[in-house]
């Protein structure tokens, strides 16, 4: 088995050369010998009609006119080396000599009835064999120009190889050195045949399995960071049930920290299936007022100051859009305090969110902080802009969304 592809390639084109020449080889010598035994089988048979008119018209037989022919009256008279290789009923023989001597014989039958006589026309064709001739004479030379031009094939086969099988083996070099992480560049996407639809389909599935790999990776990550803490604090608070039972405070906690889960669990998912989801043009004004439904219906009443146009479009996910809301109206109605201010404010293409910090409950003012790094996966995802800005009064988040083109 080859390990490579072209000299695979090379074996194959240079056996089938080495085939075509040995086969035409072959036929080219079989074709001169048949042809010169036609040629001096041609020549008995010209002298024998020659032999047998003469015979009809003087009832005699004369001699061939081709010194190389002689006339034979009876078998016996031929030759011992031709009554040794052939029989006297056959009607025409090739007799080979170890002296050099190539006979030909042909038997003729003269006359009929009882007056019939069998003549044998024997020919001593030696120096009517050429092709023998040729390749003692030139034998040298044509074996040289066929070794010459069996080379020049062999050479012709290399180099056709090497043209064929480079531009895969190229493809081949630039996928063993591609990086896990970095950009995925195959020369040969821009060619039109196989290779390069090959290349362009292999060049996307390792795209694709790379983006799988990453989004499995930011998964992983993102379940051990965000789900770390709401998990310890219901642990510890399930831990202190078992030496006193839960106070309002406690099963609040442990509803906040279920929740807390549930959004993340639910940014978790959605991120993971976003690779799959094309953007679309929606009107965020539309998720806004979901959000704040949503709200008003679990019991979160605050003071509101909403500044938004009649249609907002915007170009992105809406599903994505609508929990990136969510998180942001929900961090901001707990971490803002009981008595906090929200302001939701669409100028200069930003989207503003804003809350006022409770002076009263500083361990609880964190107001985006706390999940910031899925809500900027989130705004990511649809190629958003998000900023926090935190301040002494208050905690303001911009979304700057991409605007239909």
């Amino acid at each position: 088995m080859f390990k490579s592809i072209r000299h695979g390639l090379f074996a194959a084109l240079a056996g089938f050369t080495i085939l075509i020449c040995v086969c035409y080889t072959g036929l080219a010598v079989i074709i001169s010998y048949v042809t010169e035994d036609m040629l001096v089988d041609r020549l008995l048979e010209s002298e024998a009609a020659a032999i047998g008119a003469h015979y009809r018209v003087h009832d005699a037989v004369r001699q061939p006119g081709n010194d190389l022919v002689r006339v034979y009256r009876s078998f016996d008279a031929l030759p011992e080396v031709v009554r040794q290789q052939a029989s006297a009923g056959a009607k025409r023989a090739e007799v080979f000599t170890g002296t050099g001597q190539h006979y030909h014989l042909r038997s003729l039958v003269l006359g009929s009835g009882d007056a019939s006589q069998r003549l044998y026309l024997l020919a001593d064709v030696g120096p009517l064999l050429v092709v023998s001739k040729l390749v003692q004479d030139v034998g040298g030379v044509l074996l040289f120009v066929a070794f010459g031009l069996v080379g020049l094939a062999l050479l012709l086969a290399w180099l056709l190889s090497r043209r064929l099988v480079e531009p895969l083996q190229l493809l081949a070099h630039e996928v063993r050195n591609l990086e896990p992480h970095g950009p995925i560049e195959l020369s040969a996407r821009q060619r039109p045949d196989e290779i390069g639809y090959l290349a362009e389909r292999l060049g996307a599935t390792i795209a694709e399995l790379h983006t799988a790999l990453r989004r499995e990776h930011a998964f992983t990550r993102d379940v051990s960071h965000e789900l770390r803490t709401p998990l310890t604090v219901m642990n510890n608070t399930l831990t202190l049930a078992q030496s006193q039972p839960l106070d309002q405070q406690d099963v609040a906690q442990l509803r906040e920290g279920l929740d807390e889960i549930r959004k993340v669990i639910e940014v978790l998912f959605a991120l993971a299936r976003s690779e799959h989801i094309g953007p679309e043009a929606f009107d965020l004004r539309g998720c806004i007022e979901h959000s704040l439904l949503k709200l008003a219906e679990e019991g979160s009443s605050r003071c509101l100051d909403i500044d938004l146009p009649e249609r907002l479009q915007v170009c992105g996910n809406r599903h994505l859009a609508t929990l990136l809301i969510n998180n942001c109206l929900g961090n901001a109605l707990f971490h803002g305090g009981p008595g906090a201010r929200l302001a939701i404010r669409f100028a200069d293409g930003r989207l503003e969110i804003t809350n006022t910090v409770d002076a009263a409950h500083p361990g609880r003012t964190q107001g985006f902080l706390h999940g910031q790094n899925l809500l900027g996966r989130l705004a990511q995802a649809m190629d958003w802009q998000l900023a926090f800005h935190p301040g002494p009064t208050d905690y303001r988040v911009t979304i700057t969304p991409r605007r239909p083109s």
